[in-house]
């Protein structure tokens, strides 16, 4: 599958757009898709970090870099420019989805891109102009999230909304397994204000902590290589006994072992939230000011306003909130369950690109059938909880294979089996059943396996399908998190979803 993506970013710009773009690229090259960036603006270590990542940059001239121009100004020209200088790049390849990443685009570019490329994926967190998409992704808070796009999608695009999406790399994933909720008080603290921090936040920040906190509360602050004023910071660092991490690979874990960050708004915010960190914020950029305000709304940030300007009411904050675990405790768990680290695979299977083929089960799989069902993981979350004897597993699996009510589907990766899923249909609806082949299996297989099979349904199941339901076993945690994340709705004893088919 071929992907293209269409996204800017500049030290005036910021990062954020190609920071995001770069994560879902990843997640996507991961499962087989070839990448294509196209840009205007790009600094010279994201776009190294881009093509060591395995994808390929093209870049469209542009007239100069963009300093405090209107967004339309970065695009050299009208959007019908950029839409011409983009399907020029993209000429030899016709992606499957083209990704758009940009605030200075919306539907009229879109439609100039609709002949070069099957589907659009459209990322916006601003909604403040129209798109033609087929799916919009705003992984962002916002007062009205469910509504405010209503009317600038068409009726039949796909919305993707909430942290829940967030584009978080795979380390934020890990570090959560080992989170735990904040509740010893503050020891050490983290100071990152982005990538760029033009404002010099950090500064500011540095020259107010000394003599603020216990002397054994050790202090990690973070800066790009861009930051406008990396020398003093780093002298500030240094004469503190601060340590000072320069684009660093660690965020992660840095996050995970912090018990307060201090910092902006952004991607930052859903990193934090993931790995149950605290936060006194406030927003660097006017796109920043509704999801910080939601943010403190839902008691996951503080973010008073007077801390942006006032050097008296950011010490009174800090004093307050590092004397107060169980405030600390409180916002750490509203924080890890709003975002989970798993928007990037969410968003992959929303988009059908899953890395898992799947195909219609044969006599010739019989054997394999018969091993992996009767292990006793899966055993002990089956209906039928005893050992299959092999007699009636043939008979079972011929009349299986000669059914037109019934899929049996196994799902492969590289061309290994990872799980066989089975659609028995029932009028409108069809009962869904699944599992995994025995062996370890990367984070998210379920979903994807899930995924693949409904789409494959889609294809080829009967025109009149409308929902898929499950049953699930009370004590099977995985599966109630399998379905649930899928998008099935949880009635009394079962899982149930409306599905579109083609047709």
């Amino acid at each position: 599958m071929d992907i293209a993506i269409r996204t800017d970013a500049s030290n005036e710009i910021g990062t954020g757009h190609v920071t995001r773009c770069h994560c879902l690229a990843d997640a996507l090259h991961a499962r087989g898709a070839r990448i294509t960036f196209v840009c205007r603006f790009l600094t010279p270590g994201l776009r190294a970090r881009l093509e060591d990542a395995g994808h390929q940059v093209r870049m469209i001239d542009a007239a100069g870099a963009p300093d405090a121009l209107p967004h339309a100004a970065w695009l050299g020209g009208s959007q019908e420019h950029d839409a011409a200088a983009t399907a020029s790049e993209l000429q030899d390849v016709r992606p499957d989805w083209l990704v758009v990443d940009h605030y200075a685009l919306d539907q009229r570019w879109e439609r100039a891109m609709r002949s070069g490329a099957r589907r659009i994926l459209a990322i916006d967190d601003l909604a403040d102009r129209p798109h033609d998409c087929d799916l919009l992704l705003d992984a962002n808070l916002a007062e009205g999230a469910s509504t405010r796009y209503q009317a600038l999608v068409p009726p039949g695009a796909r919305k993707l909304l909430g942290p829940g999406y967030a584009l978080l790399r795979p380390e934020f994933a890990h570090a959560r397994a080992h989170a735990q909720v904040r509740s010893r008080g503050v020891r050490r603290i983290l100071v990152f204000f982005g990538g760029i921090d033009q404002q010099n936040q950090t500064g500011r920040v540095l020259r107010l902590l000394p003599g603020l906190l216990a002397p054994d509360v050790a202090i990690d602050v973070v800066i790009g290589q861009a930051h406008p004023r990396r020398d003093a910071v780093e002298d500030l660092c240094r004469s503190g006994g601060l340590i000072c991490h320069v684009q660093t690979d660690r965020m992660a874990e840095l996050m995970a072992t912090a018990d307060l960050a201090i910092g902006a708004g952004g991607t930052a915010t859903w990193e934090r939230c993931c790995v149950g960190l605290p936060a006194l914020i406030w927003p660097q950029a006017d796109n920043q000011m509704a999801q910080v305000a939601a943010a403190a709304h839902q008691g996951i940030v503080l973010a008073p306003e007077a801390v942006a300007h006032d050097d008296e009411a950011l010490v009174m904050q800090l004093k307050a909130i590092a004397g107060n675990p169980g405030l600390l405790a409180a916002m750490s768990r509203s924080a890890m369950d709003t975002a989970d680290g798993r928007g990037v695979a969410r968003i992959c299977r929303a988009m059908g690109v899953t890395g898992i083929a799947v195909r219609p089960a044969t006599q010739a799989d019989s054997d394999s059938l018969l091993a992996w069902r009767n292990v006793s993981a899966v055993r002990r979350v089956s209906r039928t909880t005893a050992v299959i004897a092999r007699d009636d597993h043939e008979r079972w699996l011929a009349d299986t294979l000669s059914r037109s009510d019934r899929w049996l589907l196994i799902g492969e990766r590289q061309g290994k089996a990872v799980g066989v899923v089975r659609f028995d249909l029932k009028g409108a609806g069809a009962e869904t059943s699944i599992y995994l082949t025995p062996g370890p299996h990367p984070c998210g297989t379920g979903g994807d396996l899930l995924a693949a099979a409904e789409s494959w349904l889609v294809r080829h199941g009967p025109s009149g399908l409308a929902r898929l339901h499950a049953d699930v076993l009370a004590d099977n945690e995985a599966s109630h998190h399998l379905f649930f994340s899928a998008g099935f709705d949880r009635t009394l004893s079962s899982y149930i979803k409306r599905i579109v088919t083609h047709g």
